[in-house]
């Protein structure tokens, strides 16, 4: 039994504290990776705060991105030395994982959120017993992670590990909607509402699709000015015209994709007044449960408008963190842009940056880059 340094969470909204817990190794199939470095996203706060109920306490974390230390037996895939990204967990056996769609598993929920593992198997422990450490198969707030093969994904080893992180959940996401979801022509156009990570590897992507006219929506301007780093043609601060502002950007026709990645129920409707003609809208940001989003459905039937919600951007895993990979090996995927390091210490500085939205991306140095 090992000891490592990880960020536990043990009440509802609590902060995260650095504590040294027990881990086990690897079982048959699984993996112990190295934590170099690991994203900050959306999914862990509404985790902290108990929006999805992940059992308490806990370590959250699901953009680890490090280094293959051991492989239990039965590892075909990887091999200690690797770099690799954590991508979701899927179960890789239910319908819509065969059909090629893991980020639709009908046990999303369980595996990602529930921390779906008997205690007994649960990686990381305390003295008063197990804590819940398997987060999106992950929980990548610690030094180690002990995670499935197929969650693991080589990726090359002269990319800094920062800019890989993001790779696992929010560039996928965003980045993954546009190529695989929406699937823009060349010389189209497109909104996106959220200049976060999500909406920023959106904006990436549009622009290596070959969008010509690109707007990014958002509360923030600083944000605004990042997504014109990114690629964005128009940026609108929100207000409540902002689907006439988009229609006077594209000649009153609006645009024919946007994408959705606020996490707010009243913006969705606004995005679907945006649309062009037979345009397409994908919802990727999550509202609280309960909020509602109230839509005139009438306007919407002679329109042919088409409505998509999107996990994980539609994506395989071990397919498309390779892409994003290249494409960020080779310039056109410009994370660098959106990403704020912090030491794995000053954890709650990072998510009270990534709350204030003074850092586009926030990610932890969990370790030094080995020579």
């Amino acid at each position: 039994m090992a000891y490592v340094r990880a960020a536990v969470v043990r009440e509802p909204g609590g902060p995260f504290a650095i504590e040294s817990l027990s881990m086990r190794g690897p079982e048959p199939g699984e993996v112990r990776v190295r934590i170099m470095a690991a994203g900050i996203c959306h999914a862990d706060l509404i985790a902290r705060d108990q929006m999805y109920p992940v059992p308490l306490p806990a370590v959250l974390g699901h953009e680890g991105a490090g280094i293959v230390e051991e492989c239990g037996s039965g590892v075909q895939a990887l091999a200690p030395g690797d770099h690799v990204v954590l991508g979701f967990a899927y179960c890789g056996r239910c319908a819509s994982c065969l059909q090629g769609f893991p980020g639709t598993c009908e046990h999303t929920a369980a595996l990602n959120f529930g921390s779906e593992r008997p205690a007994a198997e649960q990686p990381l422990s305390d003295s008063a017993g197990t804590i819940s450490s398997s987060f999106f198969g992950q929980s990548s707030f610690a030094e180690y992670a002990i995670v499935a093969e197929h969650l693991a994904v080589r990726v090359p080893r002269d990319i800094p590990f920062e800019l890989l992180a993001p790779l696992g959940c929010g560039v996928m996401t965003g980045a993954g909607t546009v190529f695989h979801v929406l699937d823009p022509r060349p010389g189209s156009s497109i909104a996106v509402f959220g200049a976060g990570a999500v909406g920023c590897a959106a904006i990436m992507a549009a622009v290596i699709a070959g969008c010509t006219t690109i707007i990014a929506v958002d509360v923030n301007p600083r944000r605004l000015e990042i997504a014109r780093e990114c690629g964005a043609t128009d940026v609108l601060l929100a207000t409540d015209d902002v689907a006439s502002a988009i229609r006077d950007i594209t000649g009153e026709r609006g645009v024919d994709a946007g994408l959705d990645a606020t996490g707010i129920a009243a913006v969705f409707p606004v995005l679907l007044q945006s649309l062009a003609v037979r345009g397409h809208a994908a919802l990727v940001g999550a509202p609280p449960p309960g909020d509602l989003a109230h839509i005139d459905l009438n306007p919407l039937l002679g329109r042919g408008v088409r409505i998509s919600t999107v996990l994980e951007g539609d994506a395989q895993p071990q397919v498309f963190i390779p892409e994003l990979a290249r494409l960020l090996a080779s310039g056109r995927l410009p994370v660098d842009r959106i990403v704020s390091t912090f030491p794995f210490e000053r954890i709650n500085e990072a998510v009270a940056a990534a709350c204030s939205g003074s850092a586009v991306k926030a990610v932890l140095r969990v370790a030094n880059r080995p020579a």
